[in-house]
């Protein structure tokens, strides 16, 4: 297991050599030597560090009038409209679940659908052989699963980076968030989850190699889905990122209360408060409403482990938040208790592997990372200071740094060559 300590000192310096190694890979088509491996970058990340200062400076101005409930009100309407995160748009697809619910994604495909030279953007399948176009591979394809309460806005920065990269990227709703429809199985879980991103992968990448990216809930899904499918992620999957989740036991956790608050708690405050929530939903919504200072200082208390986070940021992943219905929020809760898959795991023991959380995070604790790195030795940990559970939009310049150096180490190990030969050759045998 490597372990590395990221401090917030680090900066957008981090991310441009792996923009360049996510780029080089994406272009090459076949698993091409960067001489990295698992080497950071230096320099600046261009497009996808320049929407994070493009709010900085009214955030910042904002934040200073906030005196007072109407001035904050006033000054999270400002930061709405002038907030460019979320703004990114893919090709859009669903595709329906098991039992009926609809998923929705988006497909962002590198490059459109022509090169400066006017050929498609395909390199592998413009090669000559003696006259001959070789048949074409597969493009590598990055899915990116969100947490609980969130939806794939949430991959904002992570998405301007492989973008601007030019790497296909699939980018989904879990159901009953974002855009994709309310469940139609009251019963949720983890499980059921795996299956949803299964149907996802079939639908916008049914072939080539796959980086499974998973934040929270996200990773969860990820470890279901390797239970489920272990011939997937053995044939098809070169790298995998575990971003702020966990294998299992957080039946234990406390969130950052005390241990005996923390079961009185779950043993008397939370099944009324959830059974109001899935009874009378419209009646929490407008005292979450009514309650909004107080509930966005508990979100940003339990998102973000810095006090020098980007406000527009910070209202960014309210909106978020808030955007998830609370009879969802109840209905999910649950699942988390339940998840146990340590054993999943083990699918991922001959790829390169990526586990990121937050000191300062306490609805995954970073003891659920270090969980998740001892039970696969050869991943890379980061346990990154003063860092919450939102990690992705509070160090996102790290997450960046880290996807780069995932598809490099892919690359070196062959990972993504044996990826598109195995892709090819399920084509060849239907």
């Amino acid at each position: 297991m490597s372990r590395d300590s990221g401090s917030a000192g680090t900066g957008a310096a981090e991310a441009a050599g792996a923009i360049e190694a996510i780029g080089a890979i994406a272009g090459s088509g076949v698993a091409q030597g960067t001489g990295g491996g698992w080497r950071r970058g230096a320099g600046v990340a261009g497009a996808a560090l320049g929407v994070l200062a493009a709010g900085a400076a009214v955030g910042v101005a904002v934040e200073r009038l906030t005196v007072g409930r109407g001035m904050r009100r006033k000054a999270r309407l400002a930061l709405d409209s002038a907030g460019p995160y979320g703004t990114l748009r893919g090709t859009p697809g669903t595709v329906v679940a098991e039992d009926g619910t609809r998923l929705y994604y988006e497909v962002d495909e590198p490059g459109g659908p022509e090169g400066p030279d006017g050929e498609a953007q395909a390199p592998v399948s413009r090669r000559l052989f003696g006259g001959r176009r070789a048949p074409a591979a597969p493009p590598l394809t990055v899915v990116f699963s969100h947490g609980y309460c969130l939806s794939q806005d949430s991959w904002h920065f992570q998405r301007a980076a492989l973008r601007a990269a030019g790497v296909r990227a699939v980018f989904w709703d879990q159901r009953s968030h974002g855009r994709s429809e309310r469940s139609r199985t009251e019963a949720v879980s983890i499980d059921l989850f795996g299956r949803d991103l299964r149907a996802v992968i079939d639908a916008a990448a049914p072939e080539g190699p796959l980086v499974l990216v998973g934040h929270s809930m996200g990773g969860m899904t990820t470890m279901a889905l390797a239970a489920q499918h272990p011939g997937l992620i053995a044939e098809r999957v070169v790298g995998t990122a575990f971003l702020g989740t966990s294998s299992g036991g957080l039946a234990e956790n406390t969130y950052g209360l005390p241990a005996a608050g923390m079961s009185l708690v779950r043993r008397l405050v939370l099944p009324g408060a959830f059974k109001l929530m899935t009874a009378r939903p419209e009646l929490i919504e407008k005292g979450r409403r009514a309650t909004a200072d107080l509930f966005a200082g508990v979100l940003r208390w339990y998102s973000f482990g810095s006090k020098d986070v980007d406000p527009a940021v910070v209202r960014f992943s309210e909106r978020l938040i808030e955007a998830t219905p609370v009879d969802v929020v109840a209905a999910f809760y649950p699942v988390f208790a339940e998840h146990e898959k340590r054993e999943a795991l083990r699918a991922f023991e001959h790829l390169p592997v990526v586990v990121v959380a937050g000191d300062k995070d306490l609805l995954t604790p970073g003891e659920h990372s270090e969980a998740i790195a001892e039970a696969l030795p050869d991943a890379r940990l980061l346990l990154l200071e003063d860092t919450g559970h939102l990690v992705m939009l509070e160090r996102p310049e790290v997450v960046i740094a880290q996807l780069g150096d995932l598809l490099a180490a892919a690359a070196d190990g062959g990972a993504l060559e044996r990826g598109q030969r195995a892709a090819a050759g399920a084509r060849g045998r239907a």
